[in-house]
């Protein structure tokens, strides 16, 4: 067996160019970030129309812009808790298989570019389309923010909404490694576009469902007492925040409604001396969503250390 020579990563930077490149410049790529900032600009108009009687009144004016809705629309973060994983879907279910299917896999590797390089340039790439995208809509939406409401964001808003891109960019990345995983283990686009959107359908809609029947089988509630209720509550807490966009909601509540002190279920005497309605300061709201980060990025870690097992293990020439 011969013993490869030279960095694991030479080529990265040649990879990630052109990966970042053809994202940019495809017709795909355009269609999604048209609709994100169409369905952005919208909702965003729409919550100006809303929040607009109490400028002056709410010292979070700037983080309403977010989390506001208006009939029929729903909020800027519910838009993008939907959308976000198509767009990370969208750059990465062909991003190996594809090039098995141009047969270009063979030709690329046989330059002195590694495996390694190939699999993590491409997962740079669209994470760093993510990030692009993402700072876009915030520039845009701070843009609207001001302009319309005539109201400049404090400081402490800035860095909470800036935040929040940081663990939308995590959720977002985590649909695009797992579409990245899809990519390496079928060979046809088709089918690894379809599992990765059923993965994200049975999260969306089934899991909650399942979390629910199995903390129940888990903690079930058989005399009535607090303790059942609050030990299963618990239980369908922590099994629901396997799904990525339970993660995502808490992140989205905890930094966007300053006021939010807790992500599960309180007891009475947690609450003695507490001034409800009173925001949390910056600090607190990142401890307390820190575990909700580091799940998102161990998601990652597990699903793009499956697909580079796999992907050092496939046949180019097959």
């Amino acid at each position: 067996m011969t013993r490869r020579e030279g960095s694991a990563f030479a080529g990265l930077g040649v990879v990630f160019t052109k990966e970042f490149a053809d994202q940019l410049s495809g017709a795909r790529m355009a269609l999604l970030v048209t609709l994100i900032v169409l369905t952005a600009a919208g909702t965003v108009y729409a919550a100006i129309q809303t929040i607009r009687n109490v400028v002056g009144e709410d010292p979070f004016l700037f983080l309403r812009l977010f989390t506001t809705a208006k009939e029929p629309l729903p909020s800027f973060v519910a838009f993008m808790g939907f959308l976000l994983p198509l767009l990370g879907i969208a750059l990465g279910f062909d991003a190996v298989n594809g090039e098995f299917q141009r047969r270009t896999l063979g030709r690329v590797l046989s330059q002195p570019i590694f495996r390694d390089a190939l699999l993590f340039g491409k997962f740079l790439a669209g994470l760093t389309t993510l990030a692009m995208v993402l700072g876009a809509i915030w520039l845009l939406v701070t843009g609207m923010g001001i302009l319309l409401t005539g109201v400049p964001p404090s400081g402490e808003e800035v860095a909470r909404s800036l935040l929040y891109l940081l663990g939308a960019l995590a959720y977002g990345g985590v649909w695009l490694v797992i579409a990245l995983f899809f990519s390496v283990l079928f060979k046809n686009p088709t089918t690894s576009a379809l599992a990765a959107i059923g993965t994200w359908l049975f999260f969306t809609v089934f899991w909650g469902m399942i979390a629910a029947g199995l903390a129940q089988a888990i903690a079930p509630v058989t005399y009535g007492f607090p303790e059942e209720v609050l030990r299963q509550a618990q239980t369908e807490l922590m099994l629901a925040r396997v799904a990525p966009n339970t993660l995502y909601s808490e992140i989205t509540l905890a930094l966007l409604k300053p006021e939010v002190r807790a992500l599960g279920p309180v007891l009475p005497v947690q609450l003695q001396g507490m001034v409800l309605g009173t925001p949390l300061p910056l600090s607190q709201s990142l401890l307390m969503i820190w575990p909700e980060f580091t799940g998102m990025i161990a998601g990652m870690v597990i699903f793009f250390t499956l697909a580079y097992v796999l992907f050092q293990r496939a046949e180019i020439r097959a």
